[in-house]
């Protein structure tokens, strides 16, 4: 159980911190990112909000006051050794930071993290984790709900709702509980529209996002002796011819599981240096320690793993094969 007084007193003792969440930030890193920017914000403290990556297109209707800012060392250096607290949202493990890895660790500043992910790395002063959680916005609203520090208005609403409803898969994974639906229905009767934040999330993709899909999709291969494995495969000859980018690849995994049989559903993606994995799969097989063994992490059912200065068609045998160790009843 997360201490939420502990996270109370810091936010009350502090009174400057910046934000940061995981390299391709989902709906929920960048929901709960701005969820809690203006929770700070209305309690007066001094806010900045600095990722790795730039925010996927889809996504930056949710960043109404353009905040979030791309780290830039030159420029952000200062900021990050100079506020009170560095904050990590929806990531526990120092290398999802990439470029902002190094001068994060190196930072004398206070460091805490608020997540719902499996297996933390031990690199911060204080960690609010909790893998109960559906969602790390869900974690966000039941610290405000317990400790009553703010009042969750509309501003807090909309960005909590677009991260829950993406991280529960539009409510269909296994952590969308009873409880969540009361939580769906405190924001929607604040005046959140599901009908407009799901519009702007999945149903205004770019023409290269829907094109890079379909190259996906004609990727797709079923592997093992019970074809209980299905898999993806995107180069970045693709991405190229389409001018698409790495964060349109959201969700792409999940129709590997759409196949009948398939337990495992796979993608790979190529990316400029290395490559980058994302698992998905049914029931008890636990595909974040599949991660873990290639040096990547998630949930039971959903996980992923990036690798630097490998190439991908050397390691997608490997990963296969030991997929299908995975499978229930052999692992």
């Amino acid at each position: 159980m997360i201490n939420f007084k502990k996270l109370e007193e810091i936010i009350k003792q502090n009174s400057s911190f910046l934000l940061t969440t995981h390299v391709n930030p989902d709906a929920d890193a960048i929901g709960s990112e701005i969820a809690f920017y203006k929770m700070l914000e209305s309690l007066g403290k001094k806010v900045y909000v600095i990722n790795h990556s730039l925010t996927p297109y889809n996504l930056q209707f949710l960043d109404d006051e353009k905040v979030i800012e791309k780290y830039d060392k030159q420029k952000h250096l200062e900021i990050l050794n100079s506020v009170d607290v560095l904050t990590g949202l929806d990531f526990n493990r120092s290398d999802r930071l990439v470029s902002m890895k190094e001068d994060f660790l190196n930072s004398s500043k206070m460091k805490m993290i608020i997540d719902h992910h499996q297996d933390a790395e031990d690199f911060v002063d204080h960690v609010f984790v909790d893998t109960e959680y559906c969602a790390t916005s869900h974690v966000i609203y039941d610290f405000i709900k317990q400790t009553q520090i703010v009042k969750v208005d509309y501003s807090l609403a909309y960005p909590l709702y677009a991260a829950i409803m993406t991280d529960t898969g539009s409510f269909r994974f296994e952590r969308t509980t009873p409880e969540v639906h009361k939580i769906i229905a405190d924001l929607l009767e604040i005046g959140v529209s599901p009908i407009e934040v799901f519009d702007k999330i999945y149903d205004q993709s770019k023409f290269s996002k829907v094109k890079l899909l379909g190259k996906a999709l004609e990727s797709l291969k079923l592997y093992g002796g019970k074809k209980e494995i299905s898999y993806m495969v995107l180069k970045q000859d693709d991405f190229n011819s389409l001018g698409a980018i790495e964060s349109d690849t959201d969700s792409f995994v999940n129709f590997s599981l759409s196949v009948e049989n398939v337990k495992i559903g796979l993608l790979f993606i190529e990316l400029k240096q290395g490559f980058k994995v994302s698992f998905r799969s049914k029931g008890n097989i636990p595909v974040n320690k599949l991660a873990a063994e290639f040096g990547g992490g998630g949930h039971t059912n959903a996980a992923g793993l990036r690798i630097f200065n490998e190439k991908m068609d050397d390691n997608i045998s490997k990963i296969l094969s030991k997929s299908e160790e995975y499978l229930e009843g052999n692992k």
